[in-house]
C-alpha cells in the first residue's frame, strides 16, 4: 500500500502540543484532564507494565475489573456541572480500554454530553477491527493513540508476551486510516521495542502511512514493582518518556489539574499505580464535589509543602520525574498557592 500522506514526527516533544504554565491558571474550577480507567485487564503482558508482575504483588488496584456503564454515565452527567469543558477526557489505565464491551457507547455518551474538548483512547490497537473502528469514529472520538510493541510478529511476542497476526493488524490500521473521519490518529512506540536505527526507520516507514502523528518514546523506569535492569541495560535514562530533560520533582503537579476514575468508581489524584490516596467515590459523590471537596484540597495543600508531606508513595514515585514538563513546575509559586488551598 502506498500513500502520499506523511505523519508528523512529534518525537521529543509534548504529545498534546504546547502547554501553558500551570501555576498561572491555578486554582482550577474544572480539571484539565479526567482519566477514565475502564478495564483492569489486558490482552498483553508487556515487560515494562504491571501486567508482567504477578497479581499478588500489584497491591490494591480496584474492587471491580470493569466500570459499570450506568456508573460511567452518572460520572459524565456529573461533569456537565463543571463551569468549563475538560481539555481531555482520556480512556486509559492499567489495562486495554477496548476490552470493555461498552467502550463505543461510552465514547458516544461522552461526546453527546459535550463535557470535553478532546475525547481520546490510549490502546495497543490489536482489537481495532472494522466494527470497533466504525463505532469509535461514528461516536465522535477525537483522538486515538495506538501504542505499537514492535515492527514484526516476533518482536511483539518478545515485548508483549502475545502472539498476534501482524498482517491482520496492519490491515486493520490501513482500514482505520482510510475511514478515520475527523479522528486524529497518533501512533507511538517505545525505543526498547526497536532493534536498531534501521528498525526505527522501518517503524516510521511502516506505520507513518496510517496516522496523523507518530513518535518514538523512551522506555522509563516508572514502576518499582518491575525490574527494569534488563530492559534498560543499554540505555542512558537521563531523558523523560517524551525525550525532555529529566527533573527531580519537589511538588507533583498532577493533583492540581487531573483526576482518575477507577473501574470501581474510586477517584485517585494521579497516574501512579501505587495510590497515594483515594479521594472520593463516584458511587456516592459527584465528580464535581470530589474535585472541589476537602479531601482533594487537603491533598493539594500538603503537596505544596513537598512530596514528602503529601504521601510516602509520592516520595518514591518516579512517574512525574520521567514525564516532566517544565510548564508544570509549581515550586516558585508554592507560597502563593498555599493561601489558595
Amino acid at each position: 500500500m502506498t500513500t502520499s500522506i506523511k505523519a508528523k514526527d512529534i518525537s521529543g516533544q509534548a504529545p498534546g502540543g504546547t502547554r501553558q504554565r500551570l501555576a498561572q491558571a491555578l486554582p482550577l474550577d474544572t480539571p484539565y484532564v479526567v482519566q477514565i480507567f475502564p478495564v483492569y485487564a489486558c490482552n498483553f503482558k508487556c515487560g515494562y507494565c504491571l501486567f508482567s508482575v504477578d497479581k499478588a504483588e500489584r497491591g490494591f488496584i480496584s474492587d471491580t475489573n470493569l466500570i459499570d456503564f450506568k456508573l460511567y454515565r452518572k460520572c459524565v452527567d456529573d461533569m456537565t456541572h463543571f463551569p468549563n469543558k475538560l481539555k481531555v477526557l482520556r480512556f486509559v489505565g492499567i489495562g486495554e480500554p477496548l476490552l470493555h464491551k461498552k467502550i463505543i457507547e461510552m465514547v458516544a455518551y461522552t461526546v453527546d454530553r459535550q463535557i470535553a474538548q478532546t475525547v481520546e483512547i490510549v490502546t495497543n490497537g490489536v482489537l481495532l477491527d472494522k466494527r470497533i473502528v466504525d463505532g469509535l469514529v461514528g461516536a465522535g472520538l477525537t483522538r486515538l493513540v495506538i501504542s505499537i510493541q514492535g515492527t514484526g510478529q516476533e518482536k511483539y511476542f518478545e515485548v508483549a508476551g502475545a502472539r498476534i497476526d501482524f498482517d491482520k493488524f496492519i490491515d486493520n490500521l490501513a482500514y482505520l486510516w482510510a475511514n478515520k473521519g475527523d479522528t486524529h490518529v497518533y501512533i507511538k512506540i517505545i525505543d526498547t521495542a526497536l532493534k536498531d536505527e534501521a528498525d526505527r526507520a522501518f517503524f516510521f516507514e511502516k506505520f507513518g502511512r496510517f496516522c496523523d502523528s507518530i513518535a518514538v518514546e523512551n522506555t522509563v523506569p516508572i514502576h518499582k514493582a518491575i525490574d527494569f535492569s534488563q530492559i534498560l541495560a543499554k540505555k542512558d535514562n537521563q531523558l523523560t518518556q517524551f525525550g525532555l530533560p529529566m527533573h527531580n520533582v519537589a511538588i507533583c503537579p498532577q493533583p492540581f489539574f487531573h483526576l482518575q476514575i477507577n473501574p470501581d468508581g474510586k477517584v485517585v489524584p494521579c497516574y501512579s499505580w501505587d495510590y497515594p490516596a483515594i479521594l472520593g467515590d463516584c458511587n456516592h459523590e459527584s465528580v464535581t464535589d470530589i474535585w472541589n471537596g476537602p479531601a482533594f484540597a487537603a491533598f493539594r495543600r500538603a503537596m505544596l509543602e513537598g512530596v514528602g508531606k503529601a504521601s510516602p508513595v509520592c516520595v518514591d514515585c518516579n512517574i512525574i520525574k520521567y514525564r516532566w514538563f517544565p510548564e508544570d513546575d509549581l515550586s516558585a509559586d508554592a507560597e502563593r498557592l498555599k493561601a489558595v488551598y
